[in-house]
């Protein structure tokens, strides 16, 4: 017969309207009657289930359907007995009453004896079959919804979640909750199509119904799925876990399992044994972990994915590495001697932070697979949009094998697309083929207590469907051990679930007992596929415990102490399952024993082989490796920088992009064709302002091959207005122009993007970005420089000391714009004292000035720091930046006044072939001409140079105040400044900053002045008072602050009674 789509509407009488959209579209039945032609849609009315009607099933159901399209044609065509039954079945006859057997019926008599009256008065029993039906789907719903609160997901069987607020009914015993009984059970309900449960067939028993749902729900695997507002989405994971049978496993498939389970145990109980006093986070209680993790990566090969980026804490990482990665044995073990030299590449980290990038076959699908394990610090899920940051430049580089950029025909290609559809030759982002992008993913795992306390898990959440930021699904495996070092999960966290925030980007959960090896494999191989089928996020939630304390070395029973006692019973789940095995037959005890032997005897020869082990090499754990870039031995192939400059040509050229749209019948706004008419007088007048500067830089490295992104917030426009790097069409939505990818057919793509309103998750995606080629200038911009605190971990962990600890060289750029502008102590300062503290060099040592000191001092520091005071320089340190041969962090306090300060201009002739950046301005004015009678030297950076200036000259005073403006801060050009110093010999030596006291630079330049001219001066300073806040909030306190300080730096006695 046919089925409808729902319960309601296979027994719900339908109006004509509803019939003529029934979901199958039955041909409709012209009869020809002495009334006239009359069509009918042929609707099922049947209301008997059924056990009611015995000759209904689904055998039958075709010779039905036949007779039933015949006594709609012509009811005299059929046996008297299927016309009563038509009939009375069309007129709402109760269970069993339609059918009539053919022997009680007479002649034509009968049928008329049977008033339809008497049949229609039996409607209530109708609408109780239409009740019943609507309540066994709102069972099965129920289960779907919330089956997962009932399932066997904690292997100690003391949950620690609580549902006592919101009780489930569901089960045999809870029937009566949705208007049925017991005496129900027997009956047999149609399914609805919301449902796999039936799998071929179309109705069951309710007992079997609640049964079957059960198994899919109530188990050890507790699904959340259903908040997805996506139909085919939620289809998908139903039809996973409700079809019978779904969950088998073939007996290659369970020994393989075994296998993987023996080394995941063994390995930790490898190095308890032989280093019982030593941390090592290990694994004990969900040793399933490296199962879960091999099969993603396994089923993801099989769906084509070459590159697994991964991130993960500290618990299990060296099992991880071992198991996963396969980072030879005795590599690992030598990290516990603690007699092994370092070899002088930094000051390292402990083995339990370290990454690894592997390139192997994988075994089950014989296919390439590249594995890398992101190396992290002990701030949990920090290193979630790094991983997040290096799979999208991954997916981006996958279009070339030299991994510089995209390929052009495969880029311009999606170029020509998106002119044909929007009518203008315009690039937002680059937009990958979906094919070039699944060859690469990321698997992140995480804690329980971490997943659901950091915030920097939601910011990463938040950017998985931006289009410059997406990497097209990412799956995330929480070790959910119930607890937080020490803190229960009651007051660790509000919500039920760890993994509740994953709920807000629509990503299913998949609760796992990870007692039950089978189970985690399944839910791994559907997290794979759905990632795969939707390029979604997926949450793999591995409800486990920890064997352990935080550390081996902690006492748990102080503050769980009957969790611990439930651990100390815990039978072991590499036990439990061989044991289920043997039962079974798929494996013997002595083929178990000897892959417990045969791993053993693997661990134990490399710990032999890792006694030979005599240096500790930083560099065999470097988890994003460069090739081609540096010497075969990880050394810079030169130690020279080439001039940074541009030929006039080529200034030209990229002016008149700059200053032009690109694009035909493209309608831009007012205000900014004047801006464009401004620039494009500029180029004619052989300058160039902040923004012109920064386009030079840019424009020239695209056309040199060198990809370039830019990230922020509101850095298309700029926070000022000034950039405007993307053109807005003011009379289509939507149609926007970036004229800098129309620099050159053959240039690099230019990426820039508005970021969420994140600056941890932005600002470690972008670094992630830049882990991935040297050769590509990373971007990213602060809204204002004092932002930059909120994602103070990436810079405190990753960005200052990365190199030192991990061997990872990283050439992203910062831009924070800072300036003193009586705006408050809001968006003033970009707090540069910080970043000065945190560099390396030392303030006591004058360095040996050789011929490459410049770029050996850059080589030798962490990152570099310059506050530029003119567009001309900033132009040259950002092309320096790809230039030199190695990369480092590039940290620029950028203005904001000076963006239109009138004479914060650079001419042509400071960038042309030859010029290159410089690290400290000297004086060049009346000053320099005669430099013996100039009484006082002033030393600054950045804006105040313009504020000092000019009150030099309001006051004549050129011919005996000298101002330097050191450029860069970090490395600290002790040469120039000794040049400089040694040029002005009768010059007293002042330090003058707009920033109060305690912070700005004065404490960092302090000593290195002293040091460079071996203290025989004092260094005076000049700028504001100590302070708490960075600046005042009253604009008249600012602007007597200002008046005070230029009144001291050209004071000439300000310092005579302090000597």
């Amino acid at each position: 017969m046919h089925r409808l789509r729902t319960c309601a509407a296979r027994l719900r009488p339908l109006t004509a309207s509803q019939a003529a959209q029934t979901i199958g579209q039955q041909r409709p039945i012209t009869i020809t009657s002495k009334g006239g032609t009359r069509t009918f849609q042929p609707i099922r009315c049947y209301t008997a289930p059924v056990a009611s009607e015995p000759f209904l099933n689904g055998t039958s159901s075709n010779y039905v359907e036949e007779m039933y399209y015949a006594w709609l044609e012509n009811p005299k065509s059929v046996h008297k007995s299927w016309d009563v039954f038509f009939r009375n079945a069309n007129a709402g006859a109760p269970p069993g009453a339609a059918y009539m057997s053919p022997l009680g019926l007479s002649a034509a008599s009968s049928l008329a004896a049977t008033p339809l009256s008497s049949l229609v008065g039996a409607q209530p029993n109708v609408e109780k079959l239409v009740e019943d039906h609507l309540a066994v789907q709102s069972l099965i719903r129920a289960y779907q919804v919330m089956g997962h609160h009932n399932a066997r997901l904690d292997p100690l069987g003391i949950s620690c979640v609580n549902f006592d607020d919101a009780p489930v009914s569901t089960g045999f015993q809870d029937v009566g909750f949705y208007g049925l009984d017991e005496s129900d059970l027997d009956k047999v309900f149609r399914l609805p199509t919301t449902t796999f449960i039936g799998g071929s067939e179309s109705v069951l028993p309710l007992k079997e119904i609640i049964r079957r749902l059960e198994m899919s729900y109530c188990q050890h695997i507790g699904v959340e799925f259903m908040f997805i507002n996506d139909l085919d989405q939620c289809q998908w994971i139903r039809q996973k876990f409700e079809t019978p049978g779904v969950m088998q496993f073939t007996l290659e498939e369970k020994r393989t399992l075994l296998a993987r389970m023996v080394r995941s145990t063994r390995f930790e109980e490898f190095l308890q044994k032989k280093w019982s006093a030593e941390k090592r986070f290990g694994l004990e209680g969900c040793e399933s972990l490296i199962p879960a993790l091999k099969t993603l990566i396994d089923v993801s090969s099989a769906k084509g994915v070459e590159n697994v980026i991964m991130g993960m804490p500290h618990r299990g990482r060296l099992n991880v590495l071992a198991n996963v990665i396969r980072k030879e044995l005795e590599q690992i073990f030598c990290q516990f001697d603690s007699k092994l030299e370092a070899a002088d590449e930094g000051s390292g980290d402990v083995k339990y932070h370290l990454g690894m990038y592997h390139r192997r076959i994988n075994r089950v699908t014989d296919r390439n697979i590249t594995l890398s394990l992101v190396a992290n610090p002990s701030h949990l899920e920090a290193v979630d949009p790094v991983v997040q940051g290096k799979t999208k430049a991954e997916q981006f580089y996958c279009g070339d094998s030299e991994g510089n950029r995209v390929r052009q025909d495969e880029f311009y290609g999606c170029f020509e697309q998106k002119k044909s559809e929007h009518m203008s030759l315009v690039i937002v982002v680059v937009t990958l083929p979906l094919h070039m992008c699944v060859q690469v993913m990321s698997i992140l795992l995480h804690g329980d207590a971490a997943f659901a306390g950091q915030g920097i898990v939601y910011e990463t959440f938040h950017l998985s469907d931006l289009p410059s930021y997406t990497t097209h699904g990412t799956v995330h495996v929480v070790v959910n051990n119930q607890i937080g070092f020490t803190t229960d999960p009651r007051v660790a966290r509000s919500s039920p679930y760890p993994t509740d925030v994953a709920r807000v980007v629509n990503a299913p959960i998949f609760h796992v007992n990870a007692d039950d090896p089978e189970a985690v494999t399944y839910v791994c191989k559907v997290a794979a596929e759905w990632r795969a089928t939707f390029h979604k996020d997926v949450v793999v939630d591995l409800v486990c415990y920890r064997r352990m304390g935080h550390n081996e070395m902690d006492e748990p029973m102080f503050t769980q102490p009957l969790m611990y006692k439930q651990i100390k019973k815990q039978k072991p789940v590499l036990q439990k399952y061989a044991e289920k095995l043997i039962t079974e037959g798929a494996v013997s005890r002595q083929e178990y024993e000897e892959e417990i032997a045969k791993y053993d005897k693997i661990c134990e020869e490399a710990h032999a082989r890792s006694k030979d082990e005599k240096i500790l090499h930083i560099k065999h754990w470097l988890d994003s490796p460069w090739p081609g870039f540096f010497t075969l031995d990880g050394q810079p192939k030169s130690m020279s920088c080439p001039s940074t400059g541009l030929t006039e040509e080529n200034l030209n050229h990229i002016g008149q992009v700059a200053s032009s749209v690109p694009v035909e019948d493209f309608t831009i706004h007012g205000g900014l064709s004047r801006i464009l008419k401004g620039r494009a007088e500029m180029v004619r007048n052989r300058t160039v302002d902040w923004a012109l500067g920064e386009y030079m830089a840019f424009g020239s490295l695209l056309k040199e091959g060198t990809h370039i992104r830019l990230s922020g917030q509101d850095v298309e426009r700029g926070t000022f207005s000034h950039r405007h790097h993307v053109l807005h069409d003011q009379n289509v939505d939507k149609r926007i122009c970036i004229p800098m990818n129309h620099l050159s057919p053959d240039q690099a793509p230019y990426t820039v993007c508005n970021s969420s309103l994140s600056e941890y998750g932005v600002l470690g995606f972008e670094l992630g970005f830049a882990m991935a080629s040297p050769n590509a200038l990373i971007l990213w911009e602060a809204q204002f420089g004092d932002f930059h605190n909120t994602a103070q971990c990436i810079i405190d962990q990753f960005i200052c000391p990365g190199q030192a600890k991990w061997v990872r060289q990283n050439g992203i750029v910062l831009l924070l714009p800072h300036g003193m502008e009586g705006m408050g102590p809001e968006h003033s300062s970009a707090r540069p004292e910080r970043f000065l503290q945190m560099c390396n060099d030392d303030p006591d040592v004058m360095p040996t000035i050789t011929e490459d000191f410049a770029v050996r001092q850059l080589y030798d520091c962490n990152w570099i720091v310059v506050n530029c005071s003119s567009p001309g320089n900033y132009f040259h340190v950002l092309r320096r930046q790809i230039l030199l041969p190695f990369r480092k962090p590039l940290i620029v306090f950028t203005p904001k006044s000076l963006l239109r300060h009138p004479e914060a201009r650079s001419n042509f002739d400071e960038m042309l072939p030859g010029t290159h950046f410089q690290r400290l301005i000297p004086e060049s004015g009346l000053a320099s001409q005669h430099p013996e009678e100039v009484k006082r030297l002033i030393f600054c950076t950045g804006k105040v140079y313009y504020e000092l200036t000019k009150e030099r000259k309001n006051r004549e005073m050129e011919g005996t105040v000298a101002i330097a403006r050191i450029e860069q801060l970090s490395p600290f050009p002790f040469d120039q400044v000794k040049a400089e110093s040694e040029r002005f010999p009768n010059a007293d030596l002042v330090w003058c900053q707009e920033e109060h006291k305690n912070q700005g630079y004065y404490d960092y330049v302090k000593p290195r002045i002293r040091t460079t001219i071996q203290r025989a001066k004092p260094v005076w300073y000049v700028g504001r008072e100590p302070a708490a806040a960075p600046a005042t909030g009253n604009k008249n306190t600012h602007l007597m602050e200002l008046r005070r300080f230029t009144d001291m730096s050209f004071d000439l006695d300000a310092f005579k009674d302090q000597q």
